[in-house]
């Protein structure tokens, strides 16, 4: 029931969209709120509404910051137990070259009489002196033993806190599927109408694919950073506040850096999911429409067109990859050069005698271990600017305006008997257009009403909004005397039943395929659909009979046997209303015949909507309504308005011109009766 019917209008629109943009795009502005933005949101807002869906797991996230807090504390710890080891091997190697029976001090005294003043301050800042007995190895195994034990710890809860960002990650990406497939549902006729479907499709694909790798290679990492960027510092702090000052200028240097490169590179990101979803609209458009583009000889400009695109697409892909990575060779420049300084000064330290040397190698550790992590959100500042880009394009499909709620208190159809009646309406896609002005209409139960008229007469908008894939901009449409809006729509839709011009088939068996008209039905039910719309007749010249699979194209059976499928799904869903939408005009005369007859065993007892483009196919219709710019200008019966020599009349004499000329140069000179000729 909720097949689309695309107009007239429409299609003119998105032909003239395609001349335009080669990537149909345009339509009002109201239209245009979902496509790819030239300059992308602030990085900051983008990146917490990002996080912020993973709220709803903040218990797990907690957890996960406790365990990464407790693994880079211990982690912290390690380089300080390390450097104490240093300590003891150089305290041992100055130990085994003093005499056993001269004392530390009597040590530090003789040095300086013999002028070795800087060897004399630093054996004075030593501990663990042991004249004469070197290095302390049991005491250098217990302190190794420590630290292993410290790493092994902080590995493990490092591994979990991992493993839960994965998880808390997985789910919030299962969580923004969810909430883009049910906005989808929610989003008017007129978002879809003004989207490339490639484009929408690389969105809903793609670009969460994207947030999903992004989020899950930079989450556990960027926490960890940034837990161990604090941890580091206060550790600096607590060995040597003056190298601890040293270290820190390279602080705003870094942020400096990462700011000025990360801006010009969120740019190219942007552009670069902007030229995936063009891509991926004109590979779509191409493979849909292949054969058009053989039989019109248009493959050099889709190739030309596609050419252009994927250069664009590689050019902004180049550029990001390439400022983006600017960053992490800049940051190891300036993480090197705050080494070498480190180093100097606490060597000159250690021979004064204010530092000993195992806590120069700790400090010269942590002092790596805190300009790591800033080397590694460089490093990942790539994949951050491109997990935010897309991220901004999944969030515009996300903001875009809705379609009208249903009623809060809706009322309800449990038998309707399709009495239809537009009352004063009017609607226009554009304010400056306006295209159905105060139509009135009734159509009794049972009635068969044939729509006529020129390409863009609103024929099939009529029927549109029927459906309320469009909101009528005045009066009020009636079904059994209820104002549809009053409806909920599946309420509604429910009683509709639609066979378009283009057959609609999904992969799966011939049975399913009848049965999704009403998922419920019994085989019996099944069988007897298929019986009235001849359908019974060639599913059992197939190998598997109704058991046979159809695939995604349904190119294993012909277009009649197609439309004669989707006649029987709507049959099979019992509907009030039916809407038939030419749905013969692409078949051969003898399955039009049977799609005819098919047609009438549905139409029986019900309220019908023809849409007809051939005059000859309603010639039973109870009322025929001849449309000119959105307006009723004549109906009737097909003798009567024959009869009257009017608009009908003149659209009937142009569709059989062809036939009368021919008639006419092979002397027969057949003319239909009714049909006037001038």
């Amino acid at each position: 029931m909720a097949d689309r019917i695309l107009t007239e209008e429409e299609k003119a629109a998105q032909e003239r969209r395609g001349a335009a943009g080669g990537a149909q795009r345009g339509g009002p502005p109201h239209m245009r709120l979902g496509q790819p933005t030239e300059k992308s949101q602030n990085f900051g807002p983008s990146a917490r509404r990002l996080l912020g869906l993973m709220a709803p797991d903040k218990v797990l996230v907690w957890a996960a910051m406790a365990f990464a807090l407790v693994s880079v504390a211990l982690t912290a710890l390690g380089p300080k137990i390390l450097g104490r080891a240093t300590d003891l091997i150089f305290s041992g190697l100055f130990s085994k070259q003093i005499p056993a029976n001269v004392t530390q001090e009597q040590a530090v005294e003789g040095m300086r009489a013999q002028g070795e003043t800087k060897l004399a301050d630093m054996l004075a800042a030593m501990e663990h002196i042991r004249p004469g007995q070197g290095v302390d190895f049991t005491a250098v195994r217990n302190v190794l033993l420590l630290a292993l034990a410290l790493y092994a710890v902080s590995s493990l809860l490092s591994w979990t806190q991992a493993r839960i960002i994965v998880r808390v990650v997985n789910t919030a990406v299962y969580r923004l599927r969810r909430d883009v497939q049910a906005k989808l549902g929610r989003l008017p006729l007129s978002y879809f109408d003004s989207q490339p479907r490639g484009e929408l499709l690389s969105r809903v694909t793609n670009d969460i694919d994207n947030i999903a790798q992004s989020l899950q290679q930079t989450l556990s990492q960027l926490l960890t950073s940034a837990l161990t960027v604090i941890a580091m510092l206060a550790m600096m702090f607590y060995v040597s506040p003056l190298l601890a000052i040293i270290a820190l200028v390279t602080i705003p240097i870094s942020i400096g850096i990462t700011a000025f490169i990360g801006k010009r590179s969120q740019v190219k990101f942007v552009q670069q999911w902007k030229s995936t979803g063009e891509v991926n609209s004109i590979v779509e458009e191409s493979f849909t429409g292949h054969e058009l583009v053989k039989v019109f000889g248009r493959r050099d400009e889709v190739g030309a067109r596609f050419q252009a695109v994927n250069e664009e697409l590689r050019d902004a892909t180049f550029g990001a990859q390439f400022i983006s990575g600017l960053i992490m060779p800049m940051m190891m420049f300036v993480g090197n050069l705050n080494y070498v300084i480190i180093a100097v000064v606490g060597g000159l330290r250690v021979a004064s005698g204010s530092m000993s040397i195992g806590d120069v190698q700790a400090f010269i550790q942590y002092s790596r271990q805190f300009t790591q992590p800033l080397t590694q959100v460089a490093s990942m500042a790539n994949l951050m600017q491109s997990g935010v880009a897309s991220a901004e394009r999944v969030f515009e499909v996300l903001d875009a305006p809705e379609q009208t709620p249903d009623p809060a208190h809706p009322e309800t159809l449990v038998d309707p008997h399709g009495r239809v009646s537009f009352e004063d309406v009017s609607f226009s896609y554009t304010p400056d257009r306006p295209l159905i002005e105060h139509l009135n209409l009734c159509v009794e139960p049972g009635q068969t009403v044939a729509i006529v008229g020129p390409t863009g007469a609103g024929k099939t908008t009529l029927v549109n909004l029927i459906m309320r894939f469009y909101e009528v901009d005045g009066g009020r449409i009636t079904l059994d005397g209820k104002d549809i809006t009053d409806l909920t729509r599946d309420n509604l839709r429910s009683q509709i039943g639609m066979v378009l011009q283009d057959t609609w088939l999904f992969g799966g068996t011939i049975r399913d395929n009848i049965a999704y008209g009403r998922p419920d039905a019994s085989e019996e039910d099944i069988l007897e659909a298929a019986r009235a719309t001849y359908v019974d007749r060639f599913v059992h010249s197939l190998p598997e009979g109704y058991d046979t699979v159809l695939d995604s194209e349904a190119g294993n059976i012909s277009a009649g046997e197609k439309q004669l499928l989707t006649i029987a799904r709507a049959f099979i869903s019992d509907p009030a209303l039916l809407i038939l939408d030419e749905a013969t005009s692409s078949v051969d005369t003898r399955t039009e015949l049977l799609v005819q007859q098919a047609m009438a065993n549905l139409r029986q007892d019900r309220t019908s909507f023809v849409i007809a483009h051939r005059l000859s196919t309603i010639r039973d219709a109870d009322l025929i309504l001849v449309m000119e710019d959105g307006r009723i200008v004549e109906q009737g019966s097909h003798a009567e308005l024959l009869e009257r020599g009017g608009a009908f009349a003149r659209l009937y004499a142009a569709q059989f011109a062809g036939a009368l000329t021919e008639d006419a140069e092979a002397g027969q000179g057949a003319v239909p009766r009714g049909v006037p000729v001038h």
